[in-house]
């Protein structure tokens, strides 16, 4: 707040050497070790940032958080909720702060969602969708596009889990806390190839459909997939329906269509439809400046972190994201509605 600039000061921290070295020279980072256990016991390094695979971020935060430091995790922080309460009881036993990366909310199309938000431009809020995936290829003929871990359940793979915990934090932070979801999953490509070209048994979802219900009544709905042949406007949109105005968000556009400029369609099955639907939304102009997403997620930890500005990125909200992905889970194992009861720290 007083002008004053931070500037982080990092040691890359892995197993390969050579790989660190590489990474460290591309970028101009300084340090770089193999040795984690030296790495936290040196007191000038006082932030621990994981971005390693799922399974192992628990232990490793713990060990961060008794070595002292604060924490900052890739999502998700655990393969549980139960993992990810016991790491924010840790933290805040020992004064430590904690956040979660919170990529999504800063891109361009979500940011412009906000806005409209904000400004009261939907009015009473109707319903929300999800629509988020791409085909990913099976290794057979075509090399795949994500790692095989994604596929294999002890590695922390699954559809769910990899990404529900995004669409939490999106829905909280744009339309409010669910309070109940349903959902469905399935396992569209059973067979696949790793990255060595060997086959293996997909033992978790690849495709995931959910309906949830939001506190302020309004209908949410999640279709994710990463068996989806694309015919939409980005890899990921979000479609809001208000009682005053509509908006469909991508990663960078946004468009929108109020009340007073809505058309009225006719049905006629006899003719193919002449309106160009397309057409009938504006496009929300780009009014605020913005960075990379995860620079900007990353920057507000750190303002959080040196003067104690605010932390809307808490374990507490990377908890309410597992708790969104169990609740899945048990919906479709029980083949039911699952309530999703407000989660607080006590």
């Amino acid at each position: 707040a007083n002008g004053d600039r931070l500037l982080p000061d990092p040691i890359l921290v892995g197993r390969n050497p050579d790989k660190l070295a590489a990474l460290a020279r591309t970028h101009g980072v300084a340090r770089w070790t193999t040795d984690l256990d030296a790495a936290l016991a040196d007191p000038a390094d006082e932030l621990f940032f994981d971005s390693a695979f799922t399974a192992g971020r628990p232990a490793l935060a713990m060990r961060a958080i008794e070595a002292g430091k604060h924490i900052y995790l890739e999502k998700p922080v655990a393969p549980t909720q139960a993992e990810a309460m016991a790491m924010l009881a840790a933290a805040e036993a020992r004064g430590r702060k904690h956040g979660v990366v919170q990529d999504k909310l800063f891109l361009p199309g979500l940011t412009k969602l906000r806005l409209l938000r904000e400004q009261g431009f939907f009015g009473r809020l109707l319903s929300v969708r999800i629509d988020f995936g791409w085909w990913v290829f099976d290794g057979q003929q075509v090399p795949a596009q994500r790692s095989s871990w994604n596929y294999r359940r002890a590695d922390g793979g699954g559809l769910v889990l990899d990404m529900f915990p995004h669409w939490r934090y999106i829905v909280d932070g744009l339309f409010g806390r669910p309070t109940a979801v349903t959902c469905q999953l399935r396992t569209a490509q059973p067979q696949r190839r790793d990255e060595r070209g060997q086959p293996y048994n997909v033992d978790v979802e690849d495709e995931a459909r959910a309906l949830l219900d939001l506190e302020c009544g309004a209908a949410l709905e999640i279709n994710a997939s990463w068996a989806d042949r694309v015919r939409r406007d980005d890899l990921l949109t979000i479609t809001v329906q208000g009682s005053q105005g509509s908006a469909v968000a991508g990663l960078h556009r946004c468009v929108a269509q109020a009340l007073g400029t809505t058309p009225k369609p006719g049905w006629n099955v006899d003719v193919p439809v002449a309106q160009d639907l397309y057409a009938q939304w504006a496009p929300v102009p780009d009014v605020v400046v913005l960075k990379n997403s995860y620079r900007m997620a990353w920057e507000a930890f750190l303002r959080h972190l040196a003067e104690d500005g605010p932390n809307t990125t808490s374990l507490l909200a990377a908890a309410r994201g597992l708790q969104l992905v169990e609740a899945c889970h048990a919906s479709h194992s029980e083949r039911r509605w699952i309530d999703m009861p407000v989660l607080t720290a006590g």
